[in-house]
């Protein structure tokens, strides 16, 4: 065996460069490419100048994937040995390998942008987007309206840009369009020409035949007795008679709160009794089946700041 050969003249002459050398290229002809790197160091020290002991090397620590000293050892041996193409050919493939590093390393560091969500719902003359952004400044939010489509730009806190472009399903009124940007979201109100539903929010083509709004029929609340009340009707009835009474203000929001809660199930004046002590007063709920099982958190308004006194 080759290998087992020049360690026995290394034995009797530990001294000898070139043997070392040898030894590194058997080596590399195995496989064991970090004794073969050994072996060339070795012989370089013995014999600083020797460009093949620098090209072996080179080619062990390529193969270990130690690049850079890889290109240094082959620019090195390039300078003793400017004739041999072979310094050249590995030259650029230890560039090349070290540019794809070092741009994977790149995308790898490089942040992902950040996920966005937005959500919609419709009330009977608007369409409302909330798009879920904290933080975002009102000089740095741009929403544009036309006809059927609505575009909205984000600079956000982090100085990237978030966009969302909608093709609406039906038409809207935009100069009766608006925005808000508030410190956890971007809500965007487009004015509907007519009091129609949506059946969704997006859509190409020809438009479905509209229906007339009608309230969601989640608004229809579970009751332990034998018929389900339409709150959302109770509501338009109650605003008629704040009208007919010539209510303002507090007292006609006080009218309507008892009106509620005097017609309301058992379980919807539980629901009403704990959401507003719970919250200290900031969220009213008629949903036994939603507050019953949890703590009601406070919930001020987005302009105001709960404080306990």
């Amino acid at each position: 065996m080759v290998v087992q050969e020049l360690t026995t003249a290394l034995e009797k002459n530990p001294d000898d460069a070139e043997c070392y050398c040898q030894r590194a290229y058997a080596y590399i002809l195995l496989q064991k490419y970090a004794d073969a790197v050994a072996d060339a160091k070795k012989s370089l020290e013995l014999n600083p100048n020797n460009a093949v002991a620098l090209l072996r090397k080179g080619l062990g620590e390529y193969h270990i994937k130690n690049y850079a000293s890889a290109l240094e050892s082959f620019r090195e041996g390039q300078r003793l040995d400017n004739v041999d193409d072979t310094f050249t050919i590995w030259i650029k493939r230890c560039e090349e390998t070290l540019n794809a590093s070092q741009t994977e390393v790149n995308a790898q560091q490089q942040p992902l942008p950040p996920k966005i969500k937005y959500d919609w719902y419709q009330t009977e003359s608007q369409v409302i987007v909330t798009i879920m952004i904290k933080n975002a400044q009102k000089d740095d939010v741009s929403v544009q309206f036309s006809e059927k489509e609505m575009n909205a730009s984000v600079r956000l806190p982090s100085g990237e840009d978030y966009n969302l472009k909608l093709v609406l399903l039906h038409s809207i009124v935009p100069e009766q369009s608006t925005f808000k940007v508030l410190s956890t979201k971007v809500e965007i109100k487009m004015k509907k020409p007519e009091a129609v539903r949506w059946e969704k929010l997006e859509g190409q083509g020809d438009s479905p035949k509209l229906k007339q709004f009608t309230p969601d029929t989640q608004h229809l609340y579970p009751s332990s007795s034998h018929y389900t009340r339409n709150w959302d009707k109770l509501v338009v009835e109650i605003k008629e008679e704040e009208k007919n009474e010539k209510l303002e203000g507090d007292a006609a929001l006080n009218k309507l709160f008892q009106q509620i809660y005097s017609d309301g199930t058992d379980e919807v004046k539980r629901a009403m009794n704990k959401s507003f002590m719970e919250s200290g007063g900031t969220v009213l709920s008629t949903n036994w089946s939603d507050v019953g099982k949890r703590k009601v958190e406070v919930n001020p308004p987005d302009d105001m700041e709960w404080k306990k006194f």
